[in-house]
């Protein structure tokens, strides 16, 4: 059943992540959402193909999933307001499992797209959900480093089931890698069951200081994180979808044993960058100390790919390129997520969430298809040199950003505001007195330093000549 629901004051007592109610049952739902839609991603347009279906509803598979996900995406935090974290991704985790069993009605165009569709309701609501639910779940404190485990099980789950999949369908038929899929996603919702009975705080709930500078709007605080993700997400679908293509192309032979692992490389890459990026920001106090760096390094792996592609240099360039872009796709990932809950207040972290994953996704999307364009007329090389011009440009931003938000007017009650009221009180437990008397004490020993100053330029120092000394 569901876990105790703790007040805010006594979850930011806690000295462990893995304290907090509901944090270890949400890794774990989430590991199995994202692990029922790898075992699918793959497959599903396989299976159109290979029953002689065409490579347009093949695509379209896949293009339809991604639509009901980001059009859900949209309502989830209002869903969260209304009905609670529980039910949502219960009912969540349910549309991503049972639609799975839909498939085995056969490959027609209808059940393909339908029952893609449905799939992708269920995932667009849960990965809003476990986002924002992480923020509510765990100390600010601990924030970065609760974000960047998500990302290790959701990285984990990626790696095991995107391969899991074409390996079941290829061992024992597409209808088990339905069922199995279908299993996978119901564990999440079980475990959905464990979590706390929570609602999004609703932005009525929350009234500002009058004191408090006034409020912006939340696209003004979001936007440029959100673009920045984007400019590495559009890389990232053209990665995903042609660098193992380009591999086997620059080298026949290396490329057939390498190319289907550098997607792997990727994601290994991805997931251990996201969980240190989240423990720096952590001692840190506040995100963004990486952002920069990160997204300097991504150009750099980028356009180390269409380097390698356009002269044909060796292909294990290649491999240095995706773990390069891997590592700054990760630590974008969560410096951007931490961005948007650094700078708004806890009603609205539904709507980061959302803002999150809506450009991600769509930058996914987006990069399949704008890069995939150019790879029909430049071949690779071009589409990963676009790619590393996008991600100038996010650069770009993200510099101007940092130099015209010094004095950013922020929400009230965010991250930051908390973490001072934090700091504040535990200023305000060392005893008054005692402070008083060390203030007076120093300001006696300046004033005894002056005077003594003073009285020496007055009447300097006699030295002893060797005559008085006589």
């Amino acid at each position: 059943m569901a876990q105790s629901v703790l007040s805010r004051q006594e979850i930011e007592k806690l000295d462990s992540i893995w304290k907090a109610p509901g944090f270890t049952p949400t890794l774990v739902a989430v590991a199995s959402a994202f692990g029922a839609w790898s075992l699918l991603l793959p497959v599903v347009p396989l299976a159109v193909i290979e029953s002689g279906g065409s490579s347009t509803l093949a695509g379209a598979s896949t293009g339809i999933f991604m639509l009901a996900t980001v059009l859900t995406q949209i309502v989830t935090p209002w869903m969260l307001r209304t009905f609670g974290y529980n039910p949502v991704m219960v009912v969540s985790a349910f549309m991503l499992g049972v639609p799975a069993l839909g498939h085995l009605l056969g490959d027609d165009a209808w059940i393909v797209l339908l029952f893609s569709a449905l799939r992708g309701v269920g995932f667009g609501a849960i990965t809003v959900a476990e986002s924002a639910l992480i923020a509510e779940l765990v100390p600010v404190r601990f924030l970065g480093k609760a974000t960047g485990m998500l990302g290790v099980f959701i990285g984990l789950s990626q790696m095991v089931f995107l391969a899991a999949g074409v390996f079941m369908a290829d061992l024992a038929g597409f209808g088990s890698v339905y069922i199995t899929a279908a299993i996978v996603a119901l564990i999440g919702a079980a475990m959905c069951l464990r979590i706390p009975r929570i609602k999004a705080a609703s932005v009525r709930d929350q009234t500002p200081d009058p004191h408090e500078p006034p409020r912006a709007s939340m696209w003004k605080l979001v936007l440029v994180p959100a673009l920045a993700l984007t400019t590495l997400s559009m890389s990232f679908g053209a990665v995903s979808s042609f660098l193992p293509a380009a591999v086997r192309e620059l080298d026949p032979a290396t490329g057939a044993i390498i190319g289907g692992f550098m997607l792997s490389f990727i994601g290994g890459a991805s997931m251990v960058a996201r969980y240190v990026a989240g423990i720096i920001a952590d001692r840190r106090g506040e995100p963004g100390s990486l952002m920069v760096y990160s997204q300097l390094t991504g150009l750099v792996g980028v356009g180390l790919m269409a380097a390698t592609l356009y002269f044909e240099l060796s292909v294990w360039l290649l491999v240095i390129a995706a773990l390069l872009f891997g590592a700054s796709f990760g630590a974008v990932q969560n410096e951007s997520l931490l961005s948007m809950f650094h700078r708004l207040p806890r009603s609205r972290v539904s709507e980061a969430s959302a803002v999150w994953n809506i450009f991600y996704d769509s930058g996914t999307g987006l990069g399949s298809v704008v890069y995939g364009a150019l790879v029909t007329g430049t071949m690779f090389a071009g589409a990963f040199g676009a790619g590393a011009a996008v991600i100038a440009v996010g650069i770009a931003m993200t510099v101007a950003d940092l130099i015209l938000g010094r004095n950013r007017v922020t929400e009230f009650d965010n991250i930051r505001t908390r973490l001072q009221r934090v700091r504040t009180s535990a200023a305000r437990r060392v005893p008054r007195r005692l402070g008083v008397r060390q203030g007076a004490a120093r300001r006696v020993a300046k004033s005894k330093r002056k005077r003594t100053r003073l009285h020496e330029q007055k009447f300097p120092p006699h030295t002893p000549r060797d005559d008085d000394r006589a």
